[in-house]
């Protein structure tokens, strides 16, 4: 399990968290999401142990990870801009790792075959998608017990994204926690099974992607007559207007919700799905973020 307590964590006068406590339990693969600036990159490399926060605590299985090299030796960071040497080949790349890992060659040749990476050739040449394909089979074949992972499906192709996908599945079965900060919350939802969003130095909601998003509903409604959003018989987050439709988003019972709407007889009383992108953007909004 990670957790966090009372973390804080500044740059020159600027508070990135504030007694801020998060908890990932042991075998998930959580989405890590905000806005940009929200401190998701300085979060995985505080997890990491990469950096130091400035109070609090940070805990893997009831260890501090900052100066633990026992902790430390079974995570994996992979940065959403890896350092590497000017002449460092995915060869050389793949030695290097095996020093410090119980590194598997074949789940690394498997996924670089899989990219039709030349590991011969110097990294410095890749473009930026055949970079990212390069570290995610390192990081694969590395077999870590826990894995960060800062912007991972950026430069990825669909077919690249689909493999990453699957060798996330495989390594979660066999343990292995993954915490993955991306902008793609579609991707996010394909394999994650729980989030945290974090906003203004603290977590705004984390948990179950399915529980969370079954405490929130879209509606799609008309009636007969012209029905102002502030009429409805129930608290609402946001609700847009166009013509005799409203489409709202409630947060509560819905249950309750729709039986007081049904009450007032609608034309139409139809619920639009709802995904992870869907929870960011209201909860960004309720914020005040964007209008």
């Amino acid at each position: 399990m990670i957790e966090t307590t009372n973390l804080s964590k500044s740059f020159g006068g600027k508070t990135v968290f504030n007694n801020t406590d998060i908890t990932v339990e042991k075998g998930s693969i959580c989405g890590l999401v905000g806005i940009n600036g929200a401190g998701k990159s300085t979060l995985l490399r505080i997890l990491s142990g990469v950096m130091r926060q400035d109070g609090g605590e940070v805990k893997i299985n009831g260890e501090r990870v900052y100066e633990n090299e026992r902790v430390k030796s079974k995570i994996f960071f992979l940065p959403d801009d890896p350092y590497y040497d000017t002449g460092v080949t995915g060869e050389k790349l793949k030695k290097m790792y095996s020093v410090f890992y119980d590194f598997d060659g074949e789940i690394f040749e498997y996924y670089t075959n899989k990219f039709s990476l030349d590991l011969k050739r110097p990294i410095r040449n890749f473009s930026k998608g055949m970079k990212r394909q390069l570290f995610i089979s390192v990081a694969l074949a590395c077999r870590p017990e826990y894995l960060f992972l800062d912007e991972a499906f950026d430069g990825l192709d669909p077919l690249a994204r689909l493999e990453f996908k699957r060798g996330l599945i495989k390594i979660q079965e066999n343990g292995c926690t993954v915490i993955i900060a991306s902008h793609s919350l579609r991707e996010l939802e394909d394999i994650c099974d729980s989030f945290i969003l974090i906003d203004e130095t603290n977590v705004r909601v984390s948990g179950n992607i399915e529980k969370a998003l079954s405490n929130i509903f879209k509606l799609q409604l008309a009636f007969r007559e012209n029905i102002q959003p502030e009429n409805l018989p129930f608290e609402y987050i946001r609700a847009e207007v166009s013509g005799r439709v409203i489409t709202v988003v409630a947060r509560g019972n819905k249950a309750e919700i729709t039986a007081k709407i049904s009450e007032m007889k609608p034309l139409i009383m139809e619920e639009i799905p709802m995904n992870l992108e869907d929870l960011f953007i209201e909860e960004v909004q309720e914020r005040g973020y964007l209008k």
